[in-house]
């Protein structure tokens, strides 16, 4: 039997280094690269084209949803799965929107992650029901794509300048967006809503 070919992708050396040995113990799984940001993540998944390639939910450069996206265009017979240590619900709906089969917290065993890698390569899903609990709680985003966007420019301080230069916005358009999003949060102020917006990871 060709054991599974797996890609592992987390920033955190220690937990990265952990998995591939424990997983190099398993008969039918093979860890065939390593990557420690997005983009390492993408080039490595094109250069050994994995059966699943296993992504950090947060990572230096792209997250493990925008990587997953690539992925899934760029090669379709790769399956991909997300761990987190974040599992905010705004994320798990964005993971599944990008075709990733599997959300599962760090917290999970070595052992049980084998086992999502078999469920995953062999065409099964797996989303942890307390994430799934609170996504569904948590209900759908009540931003449109632009204000989020705009919310997500605004995370790091950013006068609004910048921000509408770098969305090709003008000024007044994104005080609009900004106003919009903290007004639909009930935040009274644009850091109130980026904060808001990232706890519900609705950016």
């Amino acid at each position: 039997m060709t054991p599974v070919r797996v890609l592992l992708a987390d920033d955190e050396h220690l937990i990265r280094g952990a998995l591939a040995a424990l997983l190099g113990l398993e008969d039918d799984l093979v860890v065939v690269a390593e990557a420690a940001s997005g983009p390492e993540a993408l080039a490595m998944a094109r250069a050994h084209r994995p059966d699943v390639a296993v992504l950090d939910l947060e990572m230096p450069g792209a997250d493990g949803v925008s990587v997953a996206t690539a992925i899934r265009a760029e090669l379709p017979d790769c399956r991909t799965m997300i761990v987190t240590s974040h599992g905010r619900p705004g994320h798990l709906k964005r993971a599944l929107a990008a075709g990733v089969r599997a959300f599962a917290p760090k917290t999970v065993s070595a052992q049980r992650l084998a086992e999502l890698i078999r469920t995953v390569h062999g065409g099964g899903r797996y989303v942890d029901p307390e994430l799934a609990a609170d996504a569904i709680s948590a209900g759908d985003s009540p931003l449109t794509a632009r204000e989020a966007e705009v919310l997500e420019l605004a995370a790091d301080g950013a006068p609004i300048a910048e921000i509408a230069e770098r969305a090709s916005l003008s000024p007044g358009t994104v005080r609009n967006y900004l106003s919009s999003a903290a007004t639909k949060l009930g935040a009274e102020n644009r850091h109130t809503a980026v904060r808001l917006a990232r706890e519900r990871g609705w950016v």
